[in-house]
């Protein structure tokens, strides 16, 4: 456990790549193989389940501090971080007495059968004999959300290192469904076995936004274009006749898609397809929610599955016939994708493949971006015709270009600290448009301003309260800002009706008064458009 606090505190102290990679590679090199396992899982975001609850946490740490638990809660909202907020809270430690990673964990594991009172006496007891930073460490642990800038792709290149593996079989070693509790670092990454291989997905190759001129990427005969579909990225997977569908998350929701089970059939044993899972009727995209109630049920019902039927639209082929064929070109990826649907188009599979199109002039891609909305889209994929699909973000081939955002006017009404370097600020924010006299909440945001525009916020949010709900302020309706969303959908689950998506603070309307920011209906309008 010191030596992975250590770890974490290094990789915590810097913003510099290298330096993050050779803490990880020397780590990898001295630890003992269940905890560079455990390891690996935990930057990976495979932690333990949560033997306690947070409230619970608060409470004992509370406590052992001898403090007020309404103290502790206005402390904790400070910080902005519970694991943290424990840390340093807590009387100093008695023993320093630390066992190894794995050790801990599997403690943590089987405290969850543990009653409230044997519980809370093993919490106490850690936080007695761990210093500060590594009672910042276990806390994290059970709490989760390590957030240390350890990307997938620098911690596989810190095992390439350490290991002298190449980075892309490591890479795909450390994709889906695998725990520290069923496997071994023997196992997972020194030497797979080929039957852990027939679920396993590849790491999906993302495109980076494009920043600027879109004429700056060269030449526009040397890119591939597609649409850009608003669903779920996934993979499909086919090997042995057993059908496993994988989202870009890395969670395995075959169950989720009983449509997708004939491909276990059809498709060829060896085959793996990219591409977005989309709610399709009546031969119509139809908007990302109906995806979402997908998602989100444990059972999902015969009615449910005839009123939000999906389809996959395919993306890309990465293997073929048990070949990984990421190295070929994309052009050749297509040829062979086309081949294989055209040879599958009479079996009614529910799939389509995404158009790709050549243009001759960035103008004419442009008019295509213009386009978007009417194709239900939300913009370009630009991808270079020579590409190889490749591992995590890089900047170079694929590209998206996203159509430009709808934007509203709104009346910010309530605001709560925000985290990190903001804890001492209000930074997150809660608009309202105007439906008759009342301002109705439709949204939040926490990003979009400069420095001095939130320290700006804040000083008005201190001034203009009205009314305080916990760590949340009701404040004066004043301040308009114009807030960009991407996606807009009827919702019976919000007040306003209405759910955006992806919304952020596009400017502060300096010119405008409350009464000149738009209403709930104006927003509506947007919906069919």
């Amino acid at each position: 456990m010191k030596a992975f606090a250590t770890l974490i505190q290094k990789l915590d102290s810097t913003n510099k790549t290298n330096e993050k990679v050779d803490a990880l590679a020397d780590y990898f090199k001295q630890a003992s193989r269940d905890d560079a396992l455990w390891t690996v899982a935990l930057l990976s975001h495979r932690r333990p389940a949560r033997p306690v609850t947070t409230t619970q946490m608060r409470e004992w740490a509370a406590t052992l501090s001898r403090i007020p638990l309404w103290l502790f809660e206005e402390t904790y909202h400070i910080v902005g971080d519970l694991a943290e907020t424990i840390a340093l809270m807590v009387p100093p430690a008695t023993h320093n007495k630390t066992k190894s990673l794995s050790e801990t964990i599997h403690e943590i594991i089987a405290l969850k059968s543990k009653t409230d009172a044997e519980k809370q006496a093993y919490m106490t007891r850690q936080w007695k004999n761990l210093t500060i930073f590594e009672r910042f460490v276990f806390n994290k642990i059970i709490t989760g959300g390590f957030r240390i800038g350890i990307s997938q792709k620098l911690m596989t290149r810190a095992l390439s290192r350490a290991t002298q593996i190449e980075e892309n079989s490591l890479a795909h070693r450390i994709m889906g469904a695998w725990s520290p509790l069923d496997t071994t670092w023997e196992r997972l990454i020194l030497n797979p076995s080929p039957e852990d291989h027939l679920s396993r997905p590849y790491p999906f190759f993302l495109a980076y936004a494009v920043d600027g001129q879109v004429q700056s990427l060269g030449t526009a005969s040397e890119w591939l274009v597609e649409h850009k579909w608003d669903g779920m990225r996934g993979q499909i997977i086919v090997r042995n006749q057993k059908l496993f569908c994988w989202s870009r998350g890395e969670e395995l929701i075959t169950n989720k898609f009983p449509e997708f089970n004939p491909f276990a059939e059809k498709l060829p044993s060896g085959t793996v397809i990219d591409g977005e899972i989309i709610p399709y009727k009546n031969e119509t995209i139809q908007d990302f929610s109906l995806l979402q109630k997908r998602i989100g049920r444990k059972q999902l019902s015969k009615k449910l599955l005839v009123e939000n039927p999906v389809i996959f639209i395919v993306y890309d082929l990465i293997e073929w016939e048990g070949e990984d064929i990421r190295t070929w070109p994309l052009v050749k990826r297509k040829k062979a994708l086309k081949k294989l649907f055209h040879a599958l188009q009479h079996e009614n599979l529910p799939w389509r493949i995404s158009e790709t199109l050549s243009f001759s002039s960035w103008d004419k891609i442009s008019e295509e971006r213009e386009n978007a909305t009417l194709m239900r889209s939300e913009g370009l994929m630009l991808k270079r015709k020579e590409s190889i699909y490749g591992v995590g973000r890089k900047k170079g081939d694929w590209w998206k270009w996203k159509s430009d955002p709808r934007t509203i006017d709104a009346v910010l009404t309530y605001a709560m600290r925000g985290h990190g370097r903001r804890t001492n600020l209000f930074t997150d924010y809660t608009f309202g448009l105007w439906e008759n006299d009342t301002l109705v909440t439709f949204a939040k945001a926490y990003s979009g301003l400069t420095d001095a525009e939130f320290k700006q916020v804040d000083a008005f949010v201190k001034k203009n309260t009205l009314d305080r709900f916990g760590p949340v302020r009701q404040v004066t309706p004043t301040l308009v800002f114009e807030i960009a969303f991407e996606g807009i959908a009827y919702s019976a689950r919000h007040k306003s009706g209405v759910a955006v998506r992806f919304p952020r603070i596009l400017r502060w309307r300096h010119d405008k008064k409350p009464q000149d920011a738009n209403s709930l209906e104006d927003l509506k309008k947007l919906i069919s458009k």
